[in-house]
């Protein structure tokens, strides 16, 4: 079982959107969340669509980044694929349409799959990739010269987040706090959270309340009522599980101190998966709904009851 008192992996959630805004202008790009160092990791490389002025990909080649061990490579039907051999740690994965029509539209998604084994040491892990299509091709092969965020790269490479025994693999976007004034004892907090290999939110702490639980919100009868989840939150294997207002939710009670807009608030997220492993990842949540979220915020001590 892995220990909790291994290193936690620091996430600012506010860069964390703009780095997942980067990866979503990406047309090639992974799937949400991390790999644990020295893990295998299945690369599914999505091609969202064609090169501009294009109408199909007709080829795609990614470049093994330096401490990346390739096992295998997933066959494509009707796409040639050319590989180095198991245990390579250089070298490219390339498929080829075989003919036009076994070309990817750009009007479809598409996955490459590979697999390998990731480097011992945390840190990001570039995949740089080559879009060819009918008309032209793409060097999907930019990299940040500092930090790890892709904002603002308009050919990003891949990125893979590789962290440290103990830290959670599980992606974490538009996380935030809802605001509160001086005296109001609870408040709310919302994200997305995306796990690679599914798990369940066990627990959360936070120095800035004494008491951090994930509460479901539903309608029984005429009544609104919010209950803990005791038994957890569970994230199957990548799917997206939303907590947001009137749904599930991180509850915030017996507060320290108001939120007030602009500030963050540090949060630790405590997961457990199917084997009994335990991980932690350690956030900051900025304090303020983001455009469009306060809508659909109830107002501080709206009618809604509390049953356990």
């Amino acid at each position: 079982m892995t220990k909790l008192s291994t290193p936690t992996f620091h996430i600012l959630a506010a860069c964390a959107l703009l780095a997942g805004a980067g990866a979503a202008g990406a047309h090639v790009s992974l799937p949400p969340g991390g790999a644990t160092v020295g893990s295998e990791y299945n690369a599914a490389f999505r091609v969202g669509h064609a090169c501009e002025g294009a109408k199909a990909t007709t080829g795609l080649a990614v470049r093994l980044p330096k401490g990346f061990v390739l096992t295998d490579a997933q066959a494509r039907k009707g796409w040639k694929l050319d590989a180095p051999k198991a245990g390579s740690a250089e070298g490219e994965v390339r498929w080829t349409a075989e003919t036009p029509q076994n070309a990817l539209p750009g009007s479809e998604r598409g996955e490459f799959v590979l697999r390998g084994k990731v480097p011992a040491t945390p840190g990001p892990l570039w995949f740089k990739v080559r879009q060819d299509c009918d008309v032209g091709s793409v060097d999907w092969a930019e990299v940040p010269a500092a930090g790890s965020t892709t904002a603002g790269l308009k050919k990003p490479a891949a990125k893979l987040d590789v962290v440290a025994q103990g830290v959670a693999t599980v992606d974490v976007r538009d996380a935030w706090v809802r605001q509160s004034v001086p005296g109001q004892s609870g408040t709310g907090a919302f994200m997305k959270l995306t796990a690679p290999t599914g798990t369940k939110l066990v627990g959360i702490s936070t120095p800035a309340a004494g008491v951090a639980e994930v509460h479901e919100m539903k309608m029984e009868g005429d009544t609104m009522r919010m209950r803990e989840l005791a038994g957890g939150l569970e994230l199957p294997a990548g799917k997206t599980v939303e907590l947001k207002p009137g749904g599930y939710h991180v509850m915030l009670m017996d507060l320290k101190g108001a939120m007030t807009k602009g500030a963050t608030v540090p949060m630790t997220l405590k997961f457990e998966d199917a084997k009994g492993a335990k991980t932690t990842l350690e956030l900051k949540l900025p304090v303020g709904a983001p455009e469009g979220a306060a809508a659909a915020a109830p107002a501080a001590g709206g009618a809604h009851q509390h049953k356990h």
